[in-house]
């Protein structure tokens, strides 16, 4: 199949009309909810994109090199660990992303999960719709004088910790790269920030540096009933040592948008356990956020390719 314009590939199955109407220039072709390597391959070498919109699955050299006229790959969202930025560079490819797009919706996703675990909110209506009435013995935890610690404070971080400190919450934050901390927080080193939270959450990028960083280690350092919150990535946390620590009461409850494999396979480990509460990686996916994110993420095709290519000089 040819085209008379240059083809924008996006890796997924719809963008929004706003951030179409933006690249009206372009074809845009839609590669599916879950795209393979191979068929992203594939897609890459009919069409030779110039630009790769990015929602799911990954891209590799092996796609890059499939689209000899790609210059740009742009993420639908903040999270770049996706794309391998080192193959990228190498072939004078711009990787670029939407950040803080999607961080109300990120944020407020947060909370409604924190909030779930501490009000107890789905074994409440399970016991309810089994015909129990647990007024005269169910406590749930209350928030206002408790200590949120956050591992990351971005643009996502920031709005969390303010909520916090809205409930009365203590707000500590660990962030090695963060240059200053607003008044809603205080800084923290991490082994600190997980012997005296209640709540953590985690705010950070997936690297190599923080792969696995709450570990079994890290997790024995938890305030025993504490709660684990992660909306980030899921590499962030070696699942098998959080199993146990749910198991041993370690940690209370565990709050998971993000997992090291997705989507995740059925029958999985997390299905069996009562006391994690699991979202198919959307928290931030909101009806505002899908505009910010498609449009931010067009805009930054549209200004690459405005760019000479690195192998041209500019027009004098």
């Amino acid at each position: 199949m040819t085209t008379s314009s240059p083809v924008i590939l996006v890796t997924g199955n719809d963008l929004a009309p706003q951030a179409i109407n933006l690249l009206s220039d372009f074809s845009i072709v839609y590669a599916g909810k879950q795209p393979s390597e191979d068929s992203l391959f594939q897609f890459c070498q009919q069409h030779n994109p110039v630009a790769i919109i990015v929602r799911y699955g990954k891209i590799n050299a092996r796609i890059m090199d499939a689209a000899p006229d790609l210059r740009v790959i742009s993420k639908h969202g903040s999270g770049i660990d996706v794309i391998d930025q080192k193959a990228a560079a190498e072939r004078h490819i711009s990787v670029q992303s939407a950040p803080g797009a999607n961080a109300a919706a990120v944020a407020e996703h947060t909370w409604a999960l924190i909030l779930a675990c501490a009000k107890s909110v789905i074994p409440l209506d399970q016991r309810m719709r089994q015909g129990h009435w647990d007024k005269s013995t169910h406590k749930s935890v209350e928030l206002e004088g408790r200590t949120l610690g956050l591992v990351g404070l971005g643009a996502i971080g920031g709005r969390v910790a303010r909520i916090g400190r809205a409930f009365g919450m203590k707000v500590l934050a660990y962030d090695p790269f963060a240059r200053t901390f607003p008044d809603e927080c205080e800084s923290s080193s991490l082994d600190d920030l997980l012997r005296q939270a209640d709540v953590i959450s985690l705010h950070c990028p997936l690297t190599e540096q923080t792969q696995q960083m709450i570990n079994a280690e890290k997790l024995a350092l938890f305030k025993k009933g504490a709660i684990l919150v992660n909306t980030a990535r899921g590499g962030l946390i070696d699942e098998e040592a959080l199993l146990a620590a749910l198991d041993k009461g370690t940690v209370a409850w565990a709050a998971l948008d993000s997992f090291a494999t997705e989507p995740l396979t059925a029958p999985h480990i997390w299905q069996t356990v009562g006391n994690v509460i699991l979202s198919p990686h959307i928290g931030g996916v909101s009806d505002n956020s899908y505009v910010k994110m498609g449009t931010v993420a067009a805009s930054n095709i549209l200004n690459v390719l405005a760019e000479p290519l690195k192998n041209e000089s500019p027009v004098a």
